[in-house]
């Protein structure tokens, strides 16, 4: 059972991905204004979900999720944590978003999505971050159809494949407004981006840094920013 901000929780059965830090620092990253609907794009267990309504308490999240026991999980988060009437979950592929969602429909959206296409499958998730399921282009499309103009799209990704992102997503319409390298240890190369894609945006590209550890493998404030802790 892990313990989330606002007296959440959240279980995860085995075989279903993990809470990790690539979660946490998306959660942290997104910026939602009052009442936002929001679309989570390969929802798991209902990890983002159950972080945004935890850090925004009038957000109501849609999680769409094809794997049935992970979407079997998130039914039963949102069950014990009584959120019924803001998170939902909908067992589906991606790819049929524009048979399931009217467009416009969502004011932002947020995804965890593949970014491996290739190596040695991990036995524990063989689905978890590769592309081999849904290419990377499906969830751009995919978010670009569900939001409103103006709605922003959150994502995490491998920072070698930055520029194939911003390239894919303007086909979309969906252009590149913020950006955060993130490094797991000072001085050392980013490990991971976490972008924002506006629908109809106008060019500018904002970005920012951030580092889990110190150079003495102390915790940053920002790592303990994004799991909520108390400074030393």
């Amino acid at each position: 059972m892990e313990y989330l901000p606002d007296g959440l929780t959240l279980e995860i059965p085995e075989g279903v991905f993990p809470l990790g830090t690539d979660s946490m620092a998306l959660a942290d990253f997104v910026r939602l204004s009052g009442n936002s609907r929001v679309l989570d794009l390969g929802s798991g267990a209902g990890t983002l979900g159950l972080l945004l309504c935890a850090g925004n308490r009038t957000c109501s999240v849609t999680g769409l999720e094809w794997d049935p026991r992970a979407h079997a999980a998130a039914l039963e988060n949102i069950r014990r944590n009584a959120l019924g009437s803001r998170l939902q979950s909908i067992c589906a592929d991606i790819r049929q978003i524009p048979q399931l969602i009217s467009p416009g429909s969502f004011s932002a959206a947020i995804s965890n999505p593949p970014y491996f296409s290739g190596g040695p499958k991990s036995k524990a998730f063989p689905q978890a971050r590769r592309e081999e399921l849904c290419p990377l282009e499906d969830w751009l499309a995919g978010a670009a159809w569900a939001l409103k103009f103006g709605g922003d799209f959150y994502m995490v990704y491998r920072p070698e494949g930055l520029a194939r992102v911003i390239s894919l997503a303007a086909r979309e319409g969906l252009e590149a407004k913020r950006l955060r390298l993130l490094r797991h240890r000072e001085g050392a190369d980013v490990s991971l981006i976490l972008l924002q894609l506006r629908k109809g945006g106008k060019p500018g590209l904002q970005w920012e840094e951030a580092c889990l550890y110190r150079a003495d493998g102390s915790p940053s404030p920002y790592y303990r920013q994004i799991y909520h802790l108390q400074e030393a």
